[in-house]
């Protein structure tokens, strides 16, 4: 299940995330629903769009215990969350809501930076800070950081030293999630920033020297057997993009991942009358 998480209360350069799940799906006009890598159209998958949460402004921990309390909901209906950021802190209470539920759960992180601050601005939960604490739900050996290119030294001794994957090669990267993966659940989280800002502008900390938009494409092609239980794409700021360049990836983004990772329509499960409400 799709929704969108409206949050930019710890950004730290260029605010204006907040805006991004509308900008996406507003974006997601402009491209087809079938994808030719896949075969597959989501007119044959099971999406829904629940809309965007209505996140307080100004109060950070109410917005994240709101977007833990909508993911176990999700997960409760036998769903998987899809979730269109707002800044990346809002993937910390999805991770927490898909720990409750799939014990073993790694995460597998594609994003400029490492995000692994033990505090930021004297914040200890912040976009910056977000992996860090994911960590400490899921254990660091269960953290692959790929992609990253920018960080403290701090960080980049941590990541080195605690992190499973800690690398900003795509493939090399990807090609370890396989080996290791296989079999557990998996949240993947995508910051649009992985990308570089020559191809994704619109982004609130942009970083040069980032892999290519089909680069990002082809990696997460290749993850598509993993048991994936949850799903984001963050950052997209269009108060700073180039049109729609940023969006229309992301929405493609999501596309793939719903018919990589959802159901098929038709497909029986356990989600029986609650599928409904959801659905409306």
């Amino acid at each position: 299940m799709l929704f969108g998480a409206p949050f930019d209360g710890t950004t730290s350069f260029v605010p204006g995330t907040r805006f991004g799940p509308a900008r996406v799906r507003e974006a997601s006009v402009g491209i087809e629903t079938y994808s030719p890598v896949l075969d597959r159209s989501l007119e044959e998958a099971r999406l829904a769009d629940l809309g965007d949460l209505e996140l307080p402004i100004g109060n950070t921990s109410a917005a994240l215990e709101m977007i833990e309390a909508a993911c176990r909901s999700i997960l409760a209906a036998g769903a998987k969350p899809m979730m269109v950021g707002g800044e990346h802190l809002v993937t910390l209470p999805a991770v927490r809501a898909c720990h409750s539920r799939h014990r073993g759960l790694a995460v597998v992180q594609f994003d400029a930076h490492a995000d692994l601050r033990e505090e930021y601005m004297g914040e200890h939960d912040s976009h910056a800070t977000v992996m860090r604490r994911v960590a400490e739900v899921i254990g660091a050996d269960s953290l692959f950081q790929i992609g990253i290119r920018s960080g403290t030294r701090e960080e980049f001794a941590f990541g080195r030293a605690f992190s499973a994957v800690f690398t900003a090669d795509l493939e090399e990267g990807v090609e370890q999630v396989r080996e290791a993966l296989a079999g557990r659940p998996v949240y993947i989280t995508v910051d649009i920033d992985v990308v570089d800002p020559g191809f994704a502008p619109g982004t609130g900390t942009p970083e040069p020297g980032g892999c290519r938009p089909q680069e990002l494409l082809e990696a997460l092609w290749r993850l598509r057997d993993l048991n994936v239980v949850g799903f984001d794409v963050v950052e997209v700021n269009p108060l700073v993009d180039t049109g729609f360049v940023t969006s229309l990836l992301a929405a493609k983004i999501v596309r793939e991942a719903a018919l990589m990772y959802g159901g098929s329509a038709g497909e029986e499960d356990d989600r029986g009358e609650e599928e409904e409400a959801f659905g409306r």
